[in-house]
């Protein structure tokens, strides 16, 4: 399932080149077609993230509220500018890019806006982050079931397989965010930090659930959730409100940094103090990225033990009994 850092970046391509410009919408596959109805015709004049749900504004009051789930991905296409040094994943839907895009304008050389001319495009995004330049006719019939295509006059993105995807009032949209915790990209950190360290003092949930719980803390999964545990060597097992408070404060502060990471360079980056050969080999491999994610069996990488896989919640846990016990 695409995590936090995905969805702010899908947000950013629809606030980089859809923001502003009119949008025909349809619903090529026909389960949208009366939201499609809604929203056909009007202009994009907003679009943002909280957590893993995305909202995109429309000139007549309504919203497009979108929640990717473990199979939807976006399919982008047209004139957008992207990094020309970019290579094509090769992991499956579900799989961070072997590299991602740049989507902060502010990263000076890494900047999109840094390259240049927007160019014809083909963009992946759900935890996948694949570029094509190829030719194609502009725009290229639906492929496959598009639950919602939003056209411009010159870029056009393709909705699949999501959980959720509707129509919302602007009193609908503000219910959506009130029932999801704290996004440090979109909340004032330090306020976010309170709720955040309220809510788990209160709870008798293992740590390790509620860092899943949306309503608890806004867009980590299941990579985010072993990291963020290992690298503040707490035990997931742990109950909520047996936590110290500035174990869980620290864990705050952490997932804000590794979130504005994910978000700068379109990988779940956790391990810090690399080498620059190190940093290169970790954007460019998984197995080279995480302390404990997908490593079930491995030494872990501080005290040699191997590191332990089972299930928590229904979703696949990946920890170290040894420095998280």
């Amino acid at each position: 399932m695409p995590e936090g850092h995905s969805v702010h970046r899908i947000a950013r391509q629809f606030a980089r080149h859809f923001v502003g410009k009119q949008t025909a919408v349809s619903s090529p596959q026909g389960r949208f077609a009366e939201g499609a109805t809604l929203l056909d015709g009007h202009t994009m004049i907003d679009a943002c993230a909280v957590g893993k749900q995305m909202f995109l504004e429309f000139d007549n009051h309504l919203w497009l509220r979108v929640h990717l789930g473990l199979y939807g991905a976006w399919d982008f296409a047209g004139d957008f500018t992207a990094d020309a040094s970019l290579t094509s994943a090769r992991g499956r839907p579900g799989q961070t890019a072997e590299r991602g895009t740049i989507l902060d304008q502010d990263a000076a050389e890494d900047s999109l806006s840094s390259i240049g001319a927007p160019r014809r495009r083909r963009l992946r995004m759900s935890e996948q982050e694949e570029l094509r330049d190829t030719e194609f006719s502009f725009p290229a019939a639906p492929v496959g079931a598009v639950r919602v295509r939003l056209l411009t006059r010159d870029t056009v993105a393709d909705l699949r397989g999501p959980t959720a995807c509707e129509v919302q009032t602007p009193e609908q949209v503000d219910a959506s965010v009130a029932k999801l915790g704290p996004d440090p990209l979109v909340d004032d950190q330090a306020l976010g930090e309170e709720r955040f360290v309220s809510v788990i003092r209160k709870k008798p949930t293992p740590i390790g659930l509620l860092l899943m719980d949306q309503s608890v803390v806004s867009g980590i999964g299941n990579v985010y959730r072993a990291e963020l545990l290992f690298r503040a060597r707490l035990n997931p097992h742990t109950p909520g409100k047996l936590v110290p408070e500035e174990a869980l404060r620290a864990l705050w502060r952490d997932w804000c940094s590794l979130l504005a990471i994910g978000v700068r360079t379109g990988q779940m980056l956790t391990m810090d103090g690399l080498t620059p050969a190190a940093h290169r080999k970790a954007l460019s491999h998984r197995k080279d990225r995480h302390w404990a994610y997908h490593r079930a069996g491995l030494p872990c990488r501080v005290c040699g033990t191997n590191i332990v896989l089972e299930e928590l919640g229904g979703r696949k846990l990946y920890w170290c009994p040894i420095d998280q016990a």
